[in-house]
């Protein structure tokens, strides 16, 4: 399939420069990142194998941990600015994250799943309701992602497959609209044919509202579905410290 750009002139929704941080203790490890930039609704994949900072690079940019030093702006917001709670509140507006296992409540219903983050962000519980309720908004994600609201509604996250697990996982990401997509592997436990047919429905969503995708994988070859292929090393040192 061929790659197709962002739009010419499409504005940087994330900027990273010269930022570093490092994990605490012993034998800590650090990640020092010189430029990276995110266009508006682009699709980007971000590969590069176990251990290299995946992880650490997505923690920065959802504002899980705060670099020591550098600018790290998502939406003319530096983070590196903001306390932990400021940075939790933006995480919470601006990012939907789709995590490696899923992270579903177990004992939670599909919809109360998938409804979850508009319980801490007006702005995306605003937009679910728009054309309807967000229950609406729920039900109508889930059937665009390949599964059946009214079967599913009743039932708990702990009787579905992963399949369908992953794919809760996406409509929770997705639902109210945020602006970046952040998504961590997402697809490791799926057959090739599963994976692209997962991400097309996937980008399918995020084009609808506009939402920049980045997903970090060790499995470059699905980077024919994306606008964008980078290797961590391109954009980033990583180093391990030895124990004193």
């Amino acid at each position: 399939m061929q790659r197709h750009a962002p739009a010419p002139g499409s504005p940087d929704i994330v900027r990273m420069q010269d930022v570093h941080f490092r994990w605490p203790g012993a034998r800590s490890f650090s990640l020092s990142i010189d430029d990276f930039t995110l266009p508006a609704s682009a699709k980007v994949l971000l590969v590069g194998p176990s251990g290299t900072g995946k992880s650490t690079f997505l923690s920065l940019l959802c504002g899980i941990v705060a670099p020591s030093s550098g600018t790290l702006e998502v939406m003319g917001t530096d983070l590196a600015r903001l306390s932990h709670s400021a940075r939790d509140r933006f995480r919470a507006e601006h990012f939907g994250i789709i995590f490696q296992m899923f992270n579903l409540l177990p004992y939670g219903s599909v919809l109360d799943n998938v409804m979850l983050p508009l319980s801490f962000s007006r702005t995306r519980a605003g937009r679910a309701a728009k054309k309807g309720t967000a229950e609406d908004e729920a039900r109508r994600l889930l059937n665009s992602l390949g599964l059946d609201a009214e079967v599913l509604s009743g039932y708990s996250t702990a009787a579905l497959s992963v399949g369908q697990q992953q794919r809760v996982a996406a409509a929770r990401a997705l639902i109210g609209a945020p602006e970046v997509i952040v998504a961590d592997e997402p697809t490791s436990a799926l057959d090739r044919n599963r994976q692209l047919a997962f991400l097309d429905l996937l980008f399918a969503e995020a084009g609808k509202a506009g939402s920049a995708v980045i997903m970090v994988s060790h499995e470059e070859e699905l980077g024919m579905r994306f606008d964008r292929v980078l290797r961590l090393d391109e954009i980033a040192r990583a180093e391990r410290s030895a124990a004193a």
